[in-house]
């Protein structure tokens, strides 16, 4: 999704004692015609397993003809997650996708070594837009490979104490989301309301990024615009929430290679996001075109350049 995408070197992140869930601010910014706000990667959380992006998208009212407005631009070495709570987008890739996604339905696009695509209005939905892209960093085995994309319009759901779960990608409490994913991990929509306790694998670190309402995870308050992180060997958290809450959690297994990130490349050194720079601004066959009324975005020159 980023047009305006990380542009820092990203290390694994260094552990520090503290209260749990750490909080963190997530930073506000403008993409194609809509604010996000970006909770990954932050300033001292670069990651939490694969997850190395996330931005929660709107609300922003959207029209049949403007919506995200997000023009044709490319993306290396990672998978896009795309879920909305609110509203419809249309997704075109350069694969010859075409995609309209709304509420319950999942988007996800793996780049390999390089995909192209745009986010548009589609053409007739008029209304609110809410929900988040994520980006999960592919492993060394995938990250080069042929580019894919898939769309789900049945995930599975699992009936909470205090609500529902809705598992879009990976697995927990023995179900599966059938989207592809290349390392160990797992991505929930969560809607509660009242008090639970959730499981958690003990070798996965998880985030929380509340969309709508507030909740309190282990008593600490978290409301939208932060990040709940919470660290590995924990196999339960509690979650408390007096109003009708969305939240999204995220977990995966600590990675154990460095990544570097800059625009929407997801690397492991500048030499290779030198190469997918030069590619995209020469118009090399690396990146083929997409079908889009929106002008292609150029790059943004890396600073050691």
């Amino acid at each position: 999704m980023s047009d305006d995408g990380p542009r820092i070197a990203v290390a694994r992140t260094t552990e520090v004692p503290g209260d749990e869930p750490e909080i963190t601010e997530s930073h506000y910014a403008r993409v194609g015609h809509v604010d996000v706000r970006r909770a990954l990667p932050r300033r001292g959380r670069r990651n939490i397993g694969a997850w190395c992006f996330a931005d929660h998208v709107g609300p922003a009212d959207v029209s049949e003809e403007s919506g995200l407005d997000i023009g044709p631009h490319p993306h290396v070495g990672v998978q896009t997650v795309t879920w909305l709570i609110d509203g419809q987008a249309l997704h075109r890739d350069s694969l010859g996708s075409e995609q309209v996604i709304a509420p319950g339905q999942l988007n996800v696009m793996t780049a390999g070594r390089g995909v192209v695509h745009a986010e548009e209005a589609t053409g007739h939905y008029r209304g609110t837009l809410q929900g988040v892209q994520l980006w999960i960093a592919l492993p060394e085995a995938t990250r080069d490979g042929r580019a894919a994309f898939e769309h789900f319009d049945d995930l599975p759901t699992i009936d909470l104490p205090a609500g529902r779960a809705t598992v879009f990608i990976g697995e927990t409490l023995g179900r599966s989301s059938p989207a592809r994913h290349d390392s160990e991990l797992v991505g929930l929509d969560l809607a509660l309301h009242g008090d639970l306790t959730l499981p958690l694998r003990p070798d996965f670190d998880h985030g929380l990024i509340v969309l709508e309402g507030s909740l309190k995870v282990n008593g600490r308050g978290l409301a939208p615009g932060h990040l709940g992180y919470l660290r590995p060997e924990r196999d339960e958290v509690a979650i408390s929430a007096a109003h009708a809450t969305r939240a999204i959690l995220v977990g995966g297994v600590t990675l154990d290679e460095p990544l570097f990130m800059w625009w929407n490349f997801v690397a492991r050194s500048r030499r290779e996001i030198d190469e997918a720079y030069d590619a995209w601004e020469s118009g090399d066959e690396r990146f083929t075109t997409v079908t889009s009324s929106l002008a292609r975005i150029q790059a943004p020159t890396p600073h050691w350049r």
